[in-house]
This record gives C-alpha cells, sequence and structure tokens, in this order.
C-alpha cells in the first residue's frame, strides 16, 4: 500500500484530488495539510511514503517544505503539484530533490502514472518536464548540478543506470539483464554512493551531463 499526504492550502482541489486517488486500489491518503508547517510536523508521527506537495501555500511554502522533508525525512518522496511552468521552478526542485513535478492541470490518469513511478522507480516528469527539457537545461547550464568526481563506472553500471534512463522498474532492469532485483539495487545504491546524485532523477541528470546516454 502506497501511502500519501496531500499538501495544499485550496480545500477545494485537496478534497477533490482526495477523492481522487480513493480509485487507487493500492494507495491510501492518509494525510491532509493546510500548508508546509502543518505538514512538517504530522509526518513526524504519521508515516508516509509520497507527499503530492502544492507550491503556493501559506506559513511555509513548497520550496521551503520540500528542503525540510529532504533534510529530515530523507525516505519520503515528493511530487510537487504546481501551475507553474517555468523551467527556473522545475530546475530548481531538481536540485532540491524532488521526485517529481506535474502541473495542475493533468489528467487524472497521469497523477495515477506519477505517483506509481515515483513509488517503483524514485521518479516521474510529466511530458511538460520529461528528459527532452531536462537535457536542454543541462546543455543550456540553466541547471548546474555538481557531482562527484569518480572512477569510470563499470559496464554493470552503465546498464543499471541506463535502465535508469530508459524509466524501467526494478523488476524491469533486473530481467532485461538477467540479475536479480537486489543486485539491481546494489548497482543503483552504488551509483548514488559515487555520483553523489540525490535520487533516480539526478543519476538521469549525470547520465546526461557526463555524455554517457545521448538526449
Amino acid at each position: 500500500m502506497i501511502r500519501l499526504a496531500l499538501a495544499d492550502d485550496q480545500v477545494l482541489f485537496r478534497k477533490g484530488l482526495a477523492m481522487l486517488l480513493q480509485d487507487m486500489a493500492d494507495a491510501q491518503v492518509v494525510l491532509e495539510c493546510a500548508n508546509g508547517a502543518e505538514l512538517l510536523t504530522e509526518l513526524a508521527r504519521t508515516p508516509v511514503d509520497i507527499v503530492l506537495l502544492d507550491l503556493q501555500m501559506p506559513v511555509l511554502d513548497g520550496i521551503e517544505t520540500t528542503k525540510r522533508i529532504k533534510q529530515d525525512f530523507p525516505q519520503v518522496k515528493v511530487i510537487i503539484l504546481s501551475t507553474h511552468d517555468e523551467d527556473k521552478f522545475i530546475a530548481h526542485l531538481m536540485e532540491l530533490g524532488a521526485n517529481g513535478y506535474m502541473l495542475k492541470t493533468a489528467e487524472p490518469d497521469e497523477i495515477d502514472t506519477a505517483i506509481r513511478s515515483v513509488a517503483a522507480n524514485g521518479f516521474y516528469f510529466s511530458e511538460l518536464v520529461s528528459r527532452v527539457m531536462l537535457h536542454g537545461l543541462v546543455k543550456k547550464k540553466q541547471v548546474k548540478p555538481v557531482f562527484n568526481e569518480v572512477d569510470p563506472l563499470s559496464e554493470r553500471e552503465l546498464d543499471v543506470l541506463r535502465g535508469i534512463c530508459q524509466e524501467l522498474t526494478t523488476a524491469e532492469i533486473a530481467a532485461k539483464l538477467f540479475v536479480s532485483p537486489r543486485t539491481v539495487d546494489f548497482h543503483r545504491n552504488n551509483l548514488l554512493l559515487k555520483t553523489g546524485a540525490k535520487n533516480a532523477a539526478g543519476l538521469v541528470v549525470y547520465a546526461i551531463t557526463k555524455g554517457h546516454f545521448a538526449p
């Protein structure tokens, strides 16, 4: 069961989203909050897997809340829900370690897909902010991620990195490489430690900036 938290000061939107998510058989909304400060207080006592977080909220906005979640609750994944489609917002939230970024105008099916993708892969970016845009942001140097200087990656690490860049699940990468899911997790953790990336999305940006795979 995927445990979800919603943080949005627009009550109608938040309640509507909660009702929509009731149709997900393997997910449950366990927490609803009106701002980031309230969310952080509740996260300390309510186990949550994924937070769907508005950017513009009173008391503590989505940007500051994301920073605090990544600092105090690193196991919690964050999907940003926003009305902003500007590159600067997307790039900044990427750097903070957000696991997904979606517009509030997204279709219900896409929200479902985003939650499942973040739960399985650790990241999701909508078509608007997919890797095509990530490539452009990196190439234009609008995103300046800092990674560790690492020794050349092994062939197996490159295989796993390629699978992550293709948005394959752990199980799908394992099947493709004829190894166990545990082996894939081992190599993914090694990649995170070697590169200094915060999450799978960071590994994608690493792959792009280092020229491992063509855009």
